[in-house]
């Protein structure tokens, strides 16, 4: 993987909610837990205006599967919300960076992340409650204005009734945020049972991330996605280092399945530990802006080592 500077991150790091719903599902809808007023803690007025998929597009901007073929190649077989737009050299970007180039095989499942650059001439309807949504946000959690996120769930396996002996397909979340951790937990969800279901239950999953609140910085979300509740909390950059808010409330956590302690942490241990000896002229050469190659026995390592440079 190739690590250019602050201009490309690396090839394998490049409705208002229904009421009646809410009673007819054993979980409960995406529910807000509000911290004590403070920096972030506030209430946002804007949030009760809110168009239909706006909920969705303030976290993805869509959902992608990728197939693989011997014979056609490469391609973007799905494309949900089905109203997303994604531009052909958008397409050609994300079919070939959501393919984990290596020589171990990859057999069975395998998660990695990109980053690529967003088309030209694409203009947010949301843009200015998604600033507020970053205003309190750490700057390396801010929503990237050029890039978009690619998180990918890739699954290999041996089949003969295929010429190229095996089925390759990826499922990737497009999204314009840097919350690795969290976007990967999400995908473990996902992706099994997209795998088992196909088409319908990606349908219901973005449902269900509609329904979610805004990802405002300062405050403990619970978010349901497929039966599964997860409970996360959106740093922000008045945050001591080191430290997690993340609250406990016996009444919020009765239904909840996962409880994340960090959205967007790698672990910088892991990934520099068979550097360690070089670690002073790593962060010298990213510091100023010199090329690096990444080479890792896995997709997983590589891409989650180039996210830890440039943090």
């Amino acid at each position: 993987m190739a690590l250019q500077g602050p201009e490309e991150v690396g090839e394998q790091v490049e409705e208002p909610e229904d009421l009646d719903d809410q009673d007819a599902s054993s979980i409960s809808p995406a529910e807000e837990i509000t911290l004590p007023p403070g920096p972030g803690g506030e209430e946002e007025p804007e949030e009760a205006f809110l168009l239909p998929w706006d909920r969705f597009s303030s976290w993805l901007h869509c959902i992608c599967v990728v197939g693989f073929d011997l014979e056609l190649g490469q391609a973007v077989e799905v494309i949900y919300p089905h109203h997303s737009k994604l531009s052909e050299k958008e397409k050609t970007s994300i079919c070939y960076l959501s393919f984990p180039d290596s020589n171990s095989g990859c057999l069975g499942d395998t998660q990695f992340c990109f980053r690529f650059r967003q088309g030209s001439n694409r203009k947010s309807s949301m843009g200015c409650f998604l600033e507020n949504t970053d205003r309190d946000a750490p700057p390396c959690l801010k929503r990237e204005q050029g890039h978009y996120y690619g998180y990918v769930y890739f699954r290999q396996v041996r089949d003969k009734s295929l010429k190229r002996g095996y089925f390759q397909k990826s499922l990737v979340l497009i999204s314009k945020l840097p919350y690795v951790t969290f976007f990967h937990s999400l995908l473990k969800i996902m992706a099994p049972e997209y795998f088992e279901k196909q088409e319908p239950c990606l349908e219901a999953a973005c449902n269900d991330i509609d329904r979610w609140p805004a990802p405002h910085p300062g405050r403990v979300l619970t978010l349901p996605i497929m039966g599964v509740v997860i409970k996360v909390r959106i740093p922000t950059c008045y945050d001591k280092p080191g430290t997690s808010q993340l609250v406990q409330s016996a009444q919020s956590d009765s239904l909840v399945s996962i409880v994340l302690p960090t959205i967007h942490e790698v672990d910088l241990f892991r990934c520099f530990y068979p550097v360690f000896f070089h670690i002073q002229m790593l962060w010298e050469l990213v510091l100023l802006g010199e090329a690096l190659v990444v080479m890792a026995p896995s997709p997983a390592e590589s891409s989650e080592t180039v996210l830890a440079l440039v943090r």
